[in-house]
């Protein structure tokens, strides 16, 4: 009886045992940082404390009142800040996600080569971000360089500064939508495997063109696919740091001045570390009320149907 007890032990403690080096990793990796710009956010925390960090000031809610006063200068910036994400984020999560779609879609059914087209189609996401965007800092970054020269021989002009003034923001999208579609085909591409081959066959027997079989057979399967989706390039593009700060450096044009690369300038080139703290902290609490309305949506539209 005692070792059957304690077999039942060994079963119970055993999954959280395995499971004890993640969780520890993961509050030493991103619990532990988190709580301290959390109380960094409520610190006078700048270049005069440096050294002695533990000491600074309390602030209470300063920083906070400081960054969402848009009558301020600060907030003001902050503000446009947040527009200029919002309408990077939209259009590279749609062009994305429609991108994607049509590869998947244009790849659905077999074809002597697909196999490679698909290989070819994932190079600009297996591309390190790093290379990526060296490479199109390389063609966009000269007035004669490889985009210009293309515009010119299409006779669609050229000599433009695209890392420059109002062209940075459309270099931004495009380089990201590059980079990001190809996510968007592999996840679509995998939701499409699990309709059945036959369940197309028979809807075109019974007289169902191309848009009704997609409308009524392959959104449907697709849906749950797609709402993820959406949800993690959002995330993604929303709270992108690597991809502004590798083709513009520190000098990011304003037209292309991303949140997180406005945070990254409140804190490292201020030496404001608690204004930057409370800045990341409200766009933490942005991008966890958007999950949780993502997941409230989701539920009540389960539940209704």
């Amino acid at each position: 009886m005692a070792v059957l007890h304690q077999r039942r032990s060994r079963a119970w403690t055993a999954p959280y045992l395995l499971l004890a080096p993640a969780l520890v990793f993961e509050l030493l990796v991103h619990v532990v940082p988190m709580l301290g710009g959390l109380w960094m956010s409520f610190r006078e925390l700048n270049q005069f404390f440096l050294r002695s960090w533990v000491s600074a000031p309390p602030a209470g809610l300063g920083n906070y009142r400081f960054a969402v006063d848009f009558d301020g200068a600060v907030g003001a910036e902050l503000l446009r800040s947040f527009s200029v994400t919002a309408a990077f984020s939209l259009l590279t999560v749609v062009f994305s996600f429609g991108l994607g779609l049509g590869a998947a879609l244009l790849l659905q059914r077999p074809f002597r080569g697909r196999f490679l087209v698909r290989g070819l189609f994932l190079v600009p996401y297996a591309l390190p971000i790093y290379t990526a965007a060296m490479i199109w800092k390389f063609m966009l970054d000269r007035s004669d360089g490889v985009v210009n020269a293309a515009l010119s021989g299409a006779g669609l002009g050229g000599g433009n500064f695209w890392l420059l003034g109002g062209n940075a923001f459309l270099s931004l999208v495009v380089t990201a939508v590059w980079r990001l579609w190809p996510f968007a085909f592999l996840a679509l591409t995998a939701g499409m495997q699990s309709v059945p081959g036959d369940l197309y066959d028979a809807a075109e027997c019974d007289g169902a063109g191309p848009w009704q079989r997609f409308r009524f057979i392959t959104l449907p399967v697709l849906r749950p696919v797609a709402q993820v989706l959406a949800l993690v390039l959002f995330l993604w593009t929303f709270n992108d740091f690597n991809l502004p700060y590798m083709l513009f450096d520190q000098s990011v044009p304003s037209a292309a001045n991303l949140v997180s690369v406005h945070v990254y300038q409140s804190s490292f080139l201020t030496w404001n570390f608690g204004l930057g703290s409370a800045m990341s902290t409200l766009l933490l609490l942005f991008l966890l009320a958007v999950v949780l309305l993502f997941l409230a949506a989701t539920s009540w539209r389960r539940r209704a149907s």
